[in-house]
């Protein structure tokens, strides 16, 4: 497993936690950012096959890349700009046996490792920082900051990163809130198509707060609105179809 990493920083208290029901173990920062649903839906949802790679931009401590990894025996490359999140990718690649096929390095969108070739990537996913900078307060935590609000690199600049490394017809997967949504298809329009919108409802009856939108690079087919998933019964449990793709690993269809 080749893990570039840049000068030591003082290492960050951390937690011993597990995915898919056990099938994979992480560790992550106790404080700032914790690995939620989001990743585990984005990994679902890529259309991989054992013969693509695949770009996991932002890649934090690795919980997309390895879900990914563990459904599909593809190569993930996954990018982080945090470096003690990098190490803490590094350990849990290894730590799930995966180092010959999960690979991560440090390194800015704005300015990427040079090992990075542009126009490569089969698959090339991303679950960005949500809110625009200025919007709200930053956390006193600047992982969780880092994690939730853009920095230097906004929405288009991600966008642009992934349209950048995918190659010609290879697929983009975001995961977005709904009311950035406007915004990453007008980003996306002209440059990408065969655009799958599904969003992720929290209940019956209830608004969308997330939605994954899935395209291919240098397509022109037209976009499809899906019916979505339902993360949550009535009392709060989850659906059927989100416990087997959150902890049994079954892949998330966009497209049935």
């Amino acid at each position: 497993m080749n893990t570039i990493l840049p000068q030591s920083e003082p290492a960050r208290a951390t937690s011993d936690d597990t995915l898919l029901g056990g099938a994979v173990r992480l560790r992550q920062p106790v404080d700032g950012y914790r690995v939620a649903i989001d990743p585990v839906l984005l990994a679902a949802s890529v259309p991989a096959t054992s013969a693509d790679n695949v770009l996991d931009i932002g890649c934090g401590v690795g919980a997309a890349s390895l879900c990914l990894a563990a459904r599909v025996a593809c190569r993930v490359v996954g990018i982080e700009q945090q470096r003690d999140l990098v190490r803490l990718a590094g350990d849990n690649i290894a730590a799930n046996g995966l180092a010959a096929r999960v690979t991560v390095m440090a390194g800015d969108l704005l300015h990427p490792p040079p090992r990075l070739e542009p126009g490569t990537f089969a698959q090339v996913m991303a679950n960005p920082p949500f809110l625009e900078a200025g919007t709200a307060s930053p956390s006193p935590l600047g992982g969780k900051s880092a994690a939730n609000i853009e920095g230097d690199a906004d929405l288009a600049a991600w966008v642009n990163f992934a349209l950048g490394m995918a190659r010609n017809r290879g697929g983009i997967t975001f995961i977005h809130r709904v009311d950035r949504m406007a915004a990453l298809l007008g980003l996306l329009s002209g440059r990408a198509g065969d655009i799958v919108v599904f969003p992720l409802w929290s209940g019956v009856g209830k608004a969308a707060k997330r939605v994954i939108v899935h395209a291919r690079k240098g397509s022109a087919a037209p976009m499809r609105l899906m019916p979505g998933l339902v993360l949550h019964q009535a009392d709060g449990r989850n659906t059927e179809a989100a416990e087997a793709i959150l902890r049994h690993g079954a892949p998330l269809n966009l497209v049935p």
